[in-house]
């Protein structure tokens, strides 16, 4: 009965950081484009120059 006195503080200090780290995540805008990340792989955005070398590419600024 003695270990139930050790491991509820401890499962309620686990729990109340893993809480604030979900409202940290939150509060960082973790979750605000959940969409993006998944359409970004399905875009194209590379193009290539025609001065530049075949395996050379040119990614537009900002999404590199």
């Amino acid at each position: 009965m003695t270990a139930v006195g050790y491991l509820l503080p401890i499962a309620l200090l686990l729990g109340t950081a893993g809480l604030a780290g979900f409202f940290w995540t939150m509060k960082s805008g973790q979750y605000e484009d959940l969409d993006g990340a998944a359409h970004r792989i399905l875009i194209d955005d590379e193009t290539i120059d025609a001065g530049q070398s075949e395996g050379e590419t040119d990614v537009k600024e900002g999404e590199a």
